[in-house]
């Protein structure tokens, strides 16, 4: 498997690049953290990423999408790292899509995946209850009834959830079930009664949601695979949501290094410039190859998920564990360079360094992969 982007995947991500240095820099992240926007990304913006295709680039082309690959995908979300774009692409694409793809059935497929490709309607996947990635620890229940099921419970950390028209949620709906035993998917309209949404401004300035689920009833279509049996299911829509996440923190660490290498040949100190310091060298040098495995190690990844390897969930926690700890690196390191700086708003190194730490918590830390990672090579 070669570890590079074939001729057409280069070509997206140039246009990726383009299109969002040009319309979505950083700086379009300031003025929705500042104006403390009530959706949290531009609509307009993500408009045009519709008509880009990104919105249905993993979406069969039964369904109107484009059936590119998650490659091409995760050339688009490394861009989007690179200049911290915040928009529904990770929470409605690459998560909602996935479950709809994964899960649903042909009824399903036909009424929601068409309308993801067209922008037309947005996901989030409502999985979290406590304060550390634990999707086996799911207590919110759902009780089955004689026309469908009644959902009661708490989710947090839903991410983009203040503003999906559809809630993917994970229930328990086997009430004497422990752990990954007795779990179901549910799709569930955002507006249906009893269902209670709170916005959080996270410190990466992004998106999520605490939602209340009180007395929520639903039909029996709106089942998600089969009753009972929805671990499986879960785990492979994590593991691309993990690979996906690793590609965007790939690219905002590439950012932070890129950043700071200009810094570094441009900074005098001493009357000479700080790049040429035998100490900063080494720990640029460090950085780099860092960044060179996690390149290897994302590609990989994300072409498991193409080819459906069986070596997709271990490659989804090595590249998770490894992305956390090389973007926290890097984000130290640049912060670091820059001195002083570096701490204050103005740069743009601390949005970088708010977003590693963020993103180092959605789906798991490093020891949840590297625990998770261990007992999948058997030990």
């Amino acid at each position: 498997m070669p570890l590079v982007l074939n001729e057409e995947q280069r070509l997206l991500k140039d246009t990726a690049k383009d299109f969002l240095n040009k319309t979505m820099p950083v700086e379009a992240l300031r003025t929705l953290r500042d104006s403390k926007d009530a959706v949290g990304y531009n609509a307009e913006h993500w408009q045009q990423m519709v008509e880009l295709g990104w919105a249905s680039m993993i979406i069969p082309e039964a369904y109107d999408g484009l059936d590119f690959s998650f490659l091409g995908l995760g050339a688009v979300l490394e861009e989007c790292g690179r200049t911290l774009a915040a928009s529904p692409l990770f929470a409605s694409v690459v998560l909602g899509a996935s479950a709809l793809i994964l899960g649903a059935n042909d009824t399903q497929k036909s009424a929601f995946l068409p309308k993801i490709a067209s922008g037309e309607l947005r996901l989030a996947l409502a999985l979290e209850e406590g304060a550390h990635h634990n999707p086996e620890a799911t207590a919110l229940t759902a009780s089955e009834t004689d026309l469908g099921f009644v959902l009661n419970g708490r989710k947090t950390f839903v991410l983009d959830g203040h503003t999906a028209d559809q809630l993917i949620v994970v229930a328990r709906s086997k009430p004497t079930s422990v752990g990954r035993d007795g779990l179901s998917l549910f799709i569930v309209d955002a507006n249906t009664s009893g269902v209670e949404r709170t916005r959080h401004h996270m410190l990466d300035s992004r998106n999520a949601a605490s939602i209340q689920f009180n007395n929520v009833t639903v039909n029996r279509d709106a089942l998600l695979g089969e009753l009972n049996q929805g671990w499986s299911l879960l785990d492979n829509i994590l593991d691309r949501g993990r690979i996906c996440l690793s590609a965007e923190m790939l690219g905002g660490a590439l950012e932070c290094f890129d950043r700071t290498i200009a810094y570094l040949k441009e900074r005098d100190q001493f009357g000479v410039k700080i790049g040429t310091f035998q100490a900063l060298q080494h720990r640029a040098a460090v950085m780099f190859t860092e960044l060179e495995l996690a390149k290897s190690v994302v590609i990989d990844a994300l072409s498991a998920i193409d080819e459906n390897r069986g070596d997709l969930a271990q490659l989804a926690s090595l590249a998770k564990a490894r992305l956390n700890d090389v973007f926290e690196l890097i984000t130290n390191e640049a912060v670091q360079m820059h001195g002083g700086i570096g701490v204050t708003d103005e740069l743009d190194i601390g949005l970088f360094l708010k977003r590693s730490r963020v993103a180092n918590q959605i789906f798991g830390n490093s020891s949840f992969h590297r625990d998770r990672y261990a007992s999948l090579c058997g030990y």
